[in-house]
């Protein structure tokens, strides 16, 4: 009996290129024949191997576990979407529901240095936007990938595509996210277990959120993010590209701007991205939303006056909806850089604040009473 998942491993880990590979498969319609084949040609195959033994064992560990799936690229569940990209992968290793790469998906993409107002913003979108049953795709990675994933997680689906092996966390503060993904949702990646995260990775993850999605939204990205690139591919695959914009005064939101002088949509509704895509009930196939279909205006979330003392709610509506530096705040208020500084570190502690680099945003919108 011919050992099919070994062969698959074998594929993989071997020197030979991934389109001699995806030709094999589709010509012999089996891993083991595909392996053989390909070995008559390269004497230098197996040889190449025996070095990887130990990730060859490891791989047929995690492929006997419960959940855990591998799709090749002659199989009829392979993502039709995934073929149209350049070099494709020849298999997918997924962990958690194989189905979520059929789903109606949605990416949501950007920086991993996000400020308070763009974490809230992907966790805002993500979670409507799985409410109304799209699937959110995302990178795992810290910031606005992450706020995306747990928004979606609150009222429906979502995938991570992997830089790594389908048994790594990347970065490990996501192994709690990670596993929760797996238990409902899925991951998907091209690499086999144990293989760690390289630079060269990420853009070859960055295509498979963009060609396995129907369109890419970019939330906070500076000029030379990843996020672009996704949104770049995305673009070549002819899936749509949006951008929630931001303030001209934080370079996060420079890569997003970028994006929509290049023709992406400009998108700050939920709503906006459903009519944009088409998948909606009754959607038009138009970008182009008429003032009176524009959803409402998202509720306030100005803290009630009555949780900040007065000198708090003073410093709260210094800082606006940019992040400020302290300087800033005593010629906004009037009050001295000892004062500025003690009332920051109160609403620091009790959330109201948040402080990336020296410059202070708003804090999350349902951030605890501050103290005093």
């Amino acid at each position: 009996m011919r050992d099919v998942p070994l062969a698959c491993l074998q594929l993989i880990h071997s020197t030979a290129r991934s389109g001699k590979i995806r030709d094999a498969l589709m010509h012999y319609r089996d891993p083991a024949m595909a392996w053989d084949a390909l070995c008559q040609l390269d004497r230098s195959l197996k040889p190449g191997l025996k070095a990887k033994q130990a990730l060859l064992d490891r791989g047929r560990a995690w492929l006997e576990g419960s959940g855990n799936h591998l799709i090749a690229w002659h199989e009829p569940d392979y993502p039709p979407s995934l073929r149209q990209t350049s070099s494709p992968p020849p298999f997918l290793f997924v962990r958690g529901r194989r189905d979520m790469l059929w789903h109606p998906q949605i990416a949501i993409v950007g920086t991993r240095q996000a400020s308070a107002a763009g974490t809230e913003c992907a966790h805002y979108f993500a979670r409507r936007l799985a409410a109304q049953g799209y699937t959110i795709t995302s990178g795992l990675a810290c910031g606005i990938d992450a706020a995306a994933h747990e928004g979606a997680l609150l009222t429906g689906h979502t995938l991570a595509a992997l830089a790594t092996g389908p048994d790594l966390a990347f970065p490990r503060s996501n192994a709690g996210l990670y596993r929760r993904i797996c238990e409902a949702g899925a991951i998907v990646t091209e690499h086999p277990p144990g293989v760690p995260a390289l630079r060269s990775h990420f853009p070859a993850r960055n295509r498979i959120i963009a060609a396995l999605s129907q369109g890419t939204l970019v939330i906070e990205a500076a000029i030379r993010s990843g996020a672009l690139i996704t949104a770049r591919l995305a673009a070549e695959l002819g899936k749509e590209v949006m951008a929630v914009p931001g303030s001209i005064h934080n370079p996060v939101a420079y890569g997003c701007h970028q994006l929509i002088r290049e023709g992406a949509f400009l998108v700050e509704q939920p709503e906006e991205v459903r009519y944009i895509l088409g998948c909606s009930l009754g959607a038009h196939a138009s970008g182009v939303i008429p003032d009176a279909q524009l959803p409402p205006n998202p509720p306030t979330t100005s803290p009630e006056p009555q949780r900040l003392n007065t000198q708090q709610q003073q410093v709260w509506q210094a800082l606006g909806h940019d992040a400020v530096a302290i300087d800033t705040l005593c010629l906004r208020t009037g009050l001295t850089a000892a004062d500025i500084s003690s009332i920051l570190m109160d609403m620091e502690l009790s959330g109201w604040v948040e402080n990336h680099f020296g410059r202070y945003h708003r804090g999350m919108h349902d951030a605890p009473s501050a103290r005093g």
